[in-house]
């Protein structure tokens, strides 16, 4: 298998976060400079269908993007440790909370980011201050929502660390490229963003 990925961008570290969880090591990396447009070349789309990284190209040719979705590709061929949940209940409730997180935290910082870093605006094409200013609104108000789920819970989901807490610890990451972290008032949320960045798969995701 191949992973075409990128170290700027925020999406396929987690799929680099779930290969370093589950110490995966033979799938090969390419590296796809997205600065450079590497993932618009005709070959590159004709190979993914879009213009993103992360993909993930099988042995037989079949190519997966979206980071959850490789992530799940992943746990199945790896099952060990689990990021997705055993059983039914597990597997809805860690889906209801890992899309919580990539719609109303990850996505809006993501939004933030890129309508404000001037590195970026090559990317962007046109950035547009309200509109990253009124994603930055929004991820703060579900930070909230986030430190009174985690004031009775050591994670996300639960008891225990899944794909949920690294959708969005990888977007509370991105955002400090504009100097945006949770409000320090968010006690149970910077206490869980401190341990799931001092996970040694975390900087082996970076």
């Amino acid at each position: 298998m191949k992973l075409y990925t990128s170290k700027r961008a925020p999406n396929p570290r987690r799929v680099r976060w779930v290969m370093a969880e589950k110490a995966i090591t033979d799938v090969e990396i390419v590296e796809v400079d997205i600065m450079a447009g590497d993932h618009k070349t005709p070959e590159y789309r004709g190979k993914v269908g879009v213009p993103h990284v992360p993909a993930l190209e099988l042995d037989d040719g079949t190519t997966i993007s979206e980071s959850v979705a490789i992530g799940r590709y992943l746990e199945s061929m790896y099952p060990e440790p689990n990021l997705f949940g055993h059983d039914a209940r597990e597997q809805a409730v860690i889906e209801m909370w890992t899309r919580r997180c990539e719609f109303y935290l990850a996505n809006p910082l993501m939004l933030n980011v890129r309508h404000s870093h001037p590195a970026l605006a090559a990317l962007e094409g046109v950035q547009v201050a309200e509109v990253a200013e009124y994603n930055r609104v929004w991820a703060e108000r579900f930070m909230r929502t986030l430190d009174r789920q985690l004031a009775g819970n050591a994670f996300i989901a639960g008891d225990r660390f899944t794909i949920a807490d690294i959708v969005a610890t990888i977007g509370l990451d991105f955002a400090r490229l504009v100097k945006v972290r949770p409000p320090e008032d968010l006690v149970a949320l910077n206490r869980w963003y401190e341990t799931c960045r001092a996970r040694p798969a975390a900087s082996a995701g970076a």
